[in-house]
């Protein structure tokens, strides 16, 4: 049983199982009803994203390649995740991947400037199985 970090949006792939989508907001214009079926997600989970505040400075101060920019942005995410409801969930997830197949994710296009690279290394930090 595994745990996947998916974009969501992108085609599910075989054994994926429940998609989690891990965003502030649903998608602007996309009824509840049709999220899963556009493969965006199956539930919706914000409290493991990065908080409003979190998203407005991390846009304001980040341009393409700045590591000072990303790096502060992951400090502060690693923080807000540190909050006793976000630490409980991060470690329920870690404990169902290894009775479960599933997935979460974000919209972003590139993984490794977006939070879910760091959801994936915090759920390793807390022994979950990744595939």
């Amino acid at each position: 049983m595994t745990v996947r970090i998916v974009r969501l949006g992108s085609k599910r792939v075989p054994g994926e199982g429940l998609r989690i989508g891990t965003v502030r907001r649903p998608p602007r214009g996309v009824p509840k009803s049709e999220c899963a079926k556009r493969d965006l997600y199956d539930v919706w989970l914000p409290n493991l994203a990065p908080s409003e505040s979190l998203l407005k400075s991390a846009q304001a101060s980040m341009v393409a390649g700045d590591e000072r920019g990303w790096k502060a942005f992951v400090r502060r995410y690693r923080a807000e995740m540190k909050q006793p409801e976000n630490r409980a969930l991060l470690d329920t997830l870690a404990a169902l991947s290894h009775t479960a197949d599933f997935s979460v994710g974000c919209y972003c296009a590139e993984e490794a400037r977006c939070h879910r690279s760091v959801l994936r290394e915090l759920l390793e930090e807390r022994g979950a199985s990744l595939g």
